[in-house]
């Protein structure tokens, strides 16, 4: 279900933002304002572009979240709260804490708009560390600073 939410909210972000430059491009007159003669077949461009911005919107979170695992020894009462501080130091505050699992979420509200409030990063506690669940671009810094964090203290 959370693919499905994701592809529509990335396929009606694409055309949005498809929109948003093809106003300024008729607005700054460097195309002209009737679609027929702005696209080379005319209005059977929309669909067409709306397919290709569907097949995008079903691709994104695919490859745009993930799982990565987090590799950290020692009891959650000693590395929960550097997790904590490693989250906070990125922009991130506590949403949640169930047990050894936590979720976070961005603090700036600017942050959470630009990443269509999808930034909610999910650490599950494992025999090794944590599980973590999220954006990719986004657990590849937290993943990296939290083990980081953690190599230096040995």
């Amino acid at each position: 279900m959370k693919y499905l939410v994701r592809s529509i909210k990335y396929f009606f972000y694409l055309i949005l933002i498809l929109a948003l430059v093809i106003f300024a491009l008729v607005t700054f007159k460097v195309v002209d304002g009737d679609i027929s003669t702005m696209f080379v077949n005319g209005y059977d461009s929309l669909w067409q572009i709306a397919c290709i911005a569907l097949v995008f919107s079903l691709c994104y979170p695919r490859f745009g979240f993930t799982t990565r695992r987090a590799y950290i020894k020692g009891a959650t009462e000693e590395i929960a709260p550097a997790v904590k501080s490693v989250m906070e130091n990125h922009g991130y505050e506590l949403e949640t804490s169930e047990g050894e699992d936590m979720t976070f979420r961005k603090r700036s509200p600017a942050a959470r708009l630009l990443k269509m409030w999808e930034d909610r990063i999910t650490f599950t506690r494992t025999a090794t560390g944590y599980n973590v669940e999220g954006l990719t671009r986004e657990l590849a810094r937290l993943v990296s600073a939290i083990e980081g964090r953690f190599d230096s203290v040995e």
